[in-house]
C-alpha cells in the first residue's frame, strides 16, 4: 500500500467551526467521496445529526442547506474515532489550538496538546498508509512534530503530512468555501509528499479552479496562515487607532476610511472601525507569531506585531471607559443593555468577542449587564465571563464582585432587554439592530438615554433627532 494520488474516503477529527462546515462542503461537492466527521463530544455530534437543521451547533448562513443535502448520503457525524481513522485514506486534524495559559509561552504560544493527542491516536489506530492534513491553525514546523509522533509508533505504515490552512471568515464561511480566493496546500517536497499534495488538489478541483489551488512547501503554508491574519488584524488596529484621533479632532472615521480606501494601493477592506476585533484567529495567531519571533531571537519584530494586539485591547478598554465616563462616572446599579455578544454578525461564535471584555470592565463597577444576541445562548455568555475570570489578560485582569452572576441577565427577545435601560451598547453588527423602532425604544429608557454604537451601524443623526445621546466609534462631535 502507498500514499494514494486520489482518495475515496476522508475523516475529519474535530466537529467545530472549521471542521463541520469544511467537511460539509467537501461532501456536497464530492458526492463520490465518503466524508466522516468525528468528535469525542457526544452532544456536539448529536447536534450535527439533529433532524432540525436549525439546531446545528455552528450557525453559518447557508450551512443548514449544505448539511441537509449531503448528510446521510456521503456525510456522516460520529463519535467512533478509531473506526473513522481506519476507514479513511485522508485524515484532517481540525481541533482547537488555543493560546497557552500556563507554563513556557503562557499568553502567546499555541497550545498543541489536542493536535498531539490526535497524532498519537492516528498513529495507534492506523491500519495502512495515511495522508494527514493540518486544518487547525498551527505554528510553523508543527508538521515536523506531527510526523515524528506518527513515525514513532512501531508500524510499517507511511504518513504524508500536509498543511491546508483555512482562511474562512465566520459569517461567510459557506460562501468562502464555495468560492475561495485561494486554497493553500503545503507538503513535503518528496515523492510521497507530492502524491499527497496531488490527492488533496484532486479533492478541491471538483469545484475550485486549478489556478486558485496554490501548492507550497509545508513551512510556507503554515506561516502564510499566521501572516495573513496578522496583516488583516493590523489593518483593523490601524483604523481603530485613527478612530481615537477622529473623536478628539471632530473628524469622522468612516469618511477617513473611505478616503484612504479609494487608494488602489491600500484598498477598502478591513478598514471598518469598531470596538475591537475578536474571533478565534486574529489575536491567537498574532500572539503565536510574537512567540515565534521571540523564540528565534527577533525581539523587534515581536514587539511590532504585539502592538497590534495592544491597540485592540486599548480600543475595548476605551469603549468601556467612555460608557462609565459618560454615565456621570458611575454605572453601579445601572442597566446597561448589550445588543450582541457574538464577535461578529451571522455567527454564534463568541471567542475573544469584544463584548466579553467590555462586560468584564463594567461589571467591576457593579453595572447590571442585560444581554440580547439572536444566536448566542445564556450558558455560553456566562461561560465566556467565567473563562476570562480564570484566564485574565490585558485590561481584563481585575477580579469581579462576588455577586457578578446576579448582575448578568440574558434575554431571548430584545424588547425587555431594552426596556428601562440607562444605556445601550451595540457590540455586534447584527442587521436587525438597525431595524428596531428606536423611537419606541427611546420612550422606554431612562433619560438622558445613551447609545454607544460600537459597530457604527446606526444613523447617528437620526438617533440624535429622536433624543438619544449617541456616541459612535471614531465619530467626532
Amino acid at each position: 500500500m502507498a500514499i494514494p494520488n486520489k482518495v475515496n474516503s476522508i475523516c475529519c477529527i474535530g466537529a467545530g467551526y472549521v471542521g463541520g462546515p469544511t467537511m460539509a462542503v467537501i461532501a456536497q461537492k464530492c458526492p463520490h467521496i465518503r466524508v466522516t466527521v468525528v468528535d469525542i463530544n457526544a452532544d456536539r455530534i448529536a447536534a450535527w445529526n439533529d433532524g432540525d437543521l436549525e439546531n446545528l451547533p455552528v450557525y453559518e448562513p447557508g450551512l443548514a442547506e449544505v448539511v441537509g443535502e449531503a448528510r446521510g448520503r456521503n456525510l456522516f457525524f460520529t463519535t467512533q474515532v478509531e473506526k473513522a481513522i481506519q476507514e479513511a485514506e485522508m485524515i484532517f486534524i481540525s481541533v482547537n489550538t488555543p493560546t497557552k495559559m500556563y507554563g513556557i509561552g503562557k499568553g502567546k504560544a499555541a497550545d498543541l496538546k489536542y493536535v498531539e493527542l490526535c497524532a498519537r491516536q492516528i498513529a495507534k489506530c492506523a491500519n495502512g498508509d495515511k495522508i494527514v492534513v493540518e486544518k487547525s491553525t498551527l505554528p510553523v514546523r508543527t508538521a515536523e512534530s506531527v510526523k515524528r509522533i506518527l513515525e514513532a509508533e512501531e508500524s510499517n505504515h507511511s504518513f504524508a503530512i500536509l498543511s491546508n490552512p483555512e482562511f474562512l471568515a465566520e459569517g461567510t464561511a459557506v460562501k468562502d468555501l464555495h468560492r475561495p480566493d485561494r486554497m493553500l496546500i503545503g507538503g513535503e517536497q518528496t515523492e510521497e509528499g507530492r502524491r499527497a499534495i496531488n490527492a488533496l488538489v484532486e479533492v478541491y478541483a471538483n469545484w475550485i479552479p486549478r489556478e486558485r489551488l496554490l501548492t507550497t512547501k509545508v513551512w510556507s503554508s503554515e506561516l502564510s496562515k499566521l501572516t495573513a491574519n496578522a496583516f488583516l488584524a493590523q489593518r483593523v488596529s490601524s483604523i481603530n487607532a485613527i478612530s481615537a484621533l477622529c473623536e478628539k479632532t471632530g473628524a469622522d472615521v468612516d469618511e477617513v476610511a473611505n478616503a484612504i480606501g479609494t487608494d488602489s494601493r491600500i484598498g477598502s477592506k478591513f478598514l471598518k472601525s469598531s470596538v475591537g476585533f475578536g474571533g478565534s484567529c486574529f489575536q491567537k495567531d498574532i500572539l503565536n507569531l510574537v512567540y515565534l519571533c521571540h523564540h528565534f531571537g527577533l525581539p523587534e519584530v515581536a514587539e511590532y506585531w504585539e502592538q497590534v494586539v495592544k491597540m485592540n485591547d486599548y480600543q475595548k478598554h476605551r469603549f468601556a471607559k467612555q460608557v462609565i465616563d459618560t454615565l456621570f462616572n458611575t454605572v453601579s446599579g445601572k442597566k446597561i443593555t448589550f445588543l450582541g455578544w457574538a464577535f461578529k454578525k451571522d455567527t454564534n461564535d463568541t471567542r475573544e468577542s469584544a463584548a466579553i471584555y467590555v462586560a468584564h470592565e463594567l461589571l467591576q463597577d457593579q453595572a447590571e449587564i442585560h444581554v440580547y444576541d439572536p444566536k448566542v445562548k445564556e450558558e455560553q455568555i456566562i461561560s465566556d465571563i467565567e473563562y476570562l475570570l480564570k484566564n485574565p489578560s490585558g485590561y481584563a485582569s481585575s477580579a469581579l464582585p462576588e455577586n457578578w452572576r446576579e448582575l448578568v441577565v440574558v434575554y431571548r427577545e430584545p424588547v425587555m432587554a431594552l426596556k428601562r435601560a440607562h444605556a445601550i451598547a451595540v457590540l455586534t453588527e447584527w442587521d436587525e439592530f438597525a431595524e428596531y423602532d428606536w423611537q419606541s425604544v427611546y420612550k422606554e429608557m431612562y433619560k438622558p438615554a445613551f447609545v454607544f454604537d460600537g459597530r457604527n451601524i446606526l444613523d447617528g443623526e437620526q438617533m440624535r433627532q429622536i433624543g438619544f445621546e449617541y456616541k459612535g466609534i471614531g465619530k467626532g462631535e
